[in-house]
């Protein structure tokens, strides 16, 4: 919405709320005051009127994501006859003048490199699935595998802001973000968008606070990153001398000055600094009790293996990412780093795989045993792929693979999604697409889909146009995925 209409709204009001301001003013204080003040039951807090558009299969979205690229050469796309290409030249008639990186654009020679790693198949279908990802092999029968996924970027940084905001500039609302506005959230004592950060063994690829935020929407709707340790969101907890009886009356105080502020400004944002301020509140209470994992059973953390027990890996953010989805929060983004693998690959990629590969299996069977895998999606992937051929000198344990946006792997599940299935095919190069090509646009507007979202309805005015995720070039929804 325009914040200037919602400004000329409220304006419209005033005579309204003049007239009875005693008793909104008790509801407004009863609500803050953690009471239930409501004529009519109420599904999620926020949201937009008229959403969702259409029956949703997913309630929620976990949001598994690779940053820095993983190869999909050595982990899902495997052409048998790759290995006999091994250590030829990459025909220029299959690179096809494409734009590379500077890592690689002086290089004289481009010797394609085969997988390091056995390939088997697995399931009733056979998917072709690499030695290095041994859980997530057993079940790729729950899962869809999209081989065609491509997108214009191929540098980190406008990479991944594309995928993550629908743009490769900075400024811009992310899809979390823009689920939050969209739908709201069921549960009030937790924010609708978390983030959940961890790496692997590979490279430090930094990470920016943008790829979550809120851009032009109102910044309630940003994501809250949870971190691991004793302060999992920073300045959350009361300092020193504080009580929360003494903070709930700081806090009644600040809300007066900015309903006061509000009254005279009409500023959309001042609402939302009350809104935050009250969320906090409540999260002091919520977010230490889903941190603490001493209830979860053993049983259950070993379905996502010896690393659950560690605080900050990928493991254990999985099991906090359950936990967030039992309690209905709407948007979960697990970002792990370390994909950047331009040397020492086969080494590299090992240890990453063997950092995701136990807990992603062990999630996907604790959803189904708890019933919720039916309407949670799953997303896997990253914000690129990686060239078949050698960046630098070839040798067995040193090569390296540059970026490669022309074509790539992700996949999802539940929800809605179909079972041991793959989409979309690449030439022998695992280069080309030559089948089914799926912009990251239409993977966005897949996982808008499933959430009961139109894409091209979801939309907010700002700077002369109507925004919206999937941008203004044409994007569809891949329904071939869907059950």
């Amino acid at each position: 919405m325009n914040p200037f209409y919602e400004y000329q709204l409220k304006m419209t009001r005033r005579d309204l709320l003049a007239s009875s301001c005693r008793p909104l003013g008790a509801a407004a204080l009863a609500t803050l005051a953690g009471k239930v003040v409501s004529a009519a039951p109420q599904t999620n807090h926020g949201g937009l009127p008229g959403l969702p558009h259409f029956a949703p299969k997913a309630k929620r979205v976990i949001y598994l994501f690779m940053s820095g690229g993983p190869s999909h050469i050595d982990t899902f796309d495997y052409h048998p006859n790759i290995r006999k290409l091994h250590g030829q030249e990459l025909p220029a008639s299959v690179r096809q003048g494409q734009r590379i990186t500077g890592m690689t654009s002086g290089q004289k020679s481009f010797p394609v490199v085969a997988p390091m790693f056995e390939f088997k198949q697995h399931g009733e279908h056979g998917t072709w699935v690499s030695e290095i990802l041994p859980h997530v092999a057993g079940i790729v029968d729950d899962i869809t595998i999209v081989k065609s996924v491509h997108t214009e970027a191929i540098n980190h940084d406008p990479a991944i802001t594309y995928i993550n905001t629908g743009v490769q500039q900075p400024g811009k609302a992310s899809m979390g973000a823009w689920v939050s506005y969209g739908l709201g959230s069921p549960n009030e004592n937790l924010p609708s968008y978390i983030v959940m950060i961890s790496r692997g063994p590979g490279q430090k690829q930094a990470l920016y606070s943008r790829l979550w935020g809120s851009g032009f929407l109102p910044s309630k709707h940003q994501g809250v990153n949870i971190r691991s340790g004793t302060d999992p969101v920073l300045y959350l907890e009361n300092p020193a001398g504080i009580d929360r009886t003494m903070r709930r009356r700081m806090l009644d105080r600040i809300a007066k000055i900015n309903g006061e502020t509000f009254d005279e400004f009409g500023d959309p944002e001042t609402q939302t600094r009350i809104a935050q301020y009250e969320m906090a509140f409540r999260m002091q209470m919520s977010v230490p009790d889903i941190m603490d994992l001493s209830k979860e059973t053993e049983a259950t953390m070993n379905l996502y293996g010896p690393e659950a027990q560690k605080p900050g890996t990928f493991a254990r953010n999985c099991v906090i990412a359950r936990r967030l989805a039992e309690e209905g929060v709407p948007f979960i983004q697990l970002f792990q780093r370390g994909w950047d693998q331009h040397g020492s690959l086969p080494k590299l990629i090992r240890g990453q795989c063997e950092s995701i590969d136990h807990p992603i299996a062990g999630l996907i069977r604790d959803l189904k045993q708890r019933g919720m895998f039916d309407d949670t999606l799953i997303v896997w992937g990253g914000e690129f792929g990686r060239t078949i051929y050698s960046q630098g000198q070839l040798t067995k344990d040193n090569h390296g693979r540059d970026h490669h946006g022309r074509s790539f792997t992700t996949w999802m599940a539940g929800a809605g999604i179909k079972r041991g299935f793959e989409y979309g095919k690449t030439d022998d190069w695992s280069y080309n697409i030559v089948e089914n090509p799926v912009h990251i646009r239409d993977m966005n507007a897949t996982i808008l889909n499933q959430l009961g979202i139109d894409h091209n309805r979801l939309t907010f005015r700002y700077q002369g146009l109507d925004q919206r995720l999937t941008g203004v070039e044409p994007s569809r929804v891949v329904s071939e995925i869907l059950s």
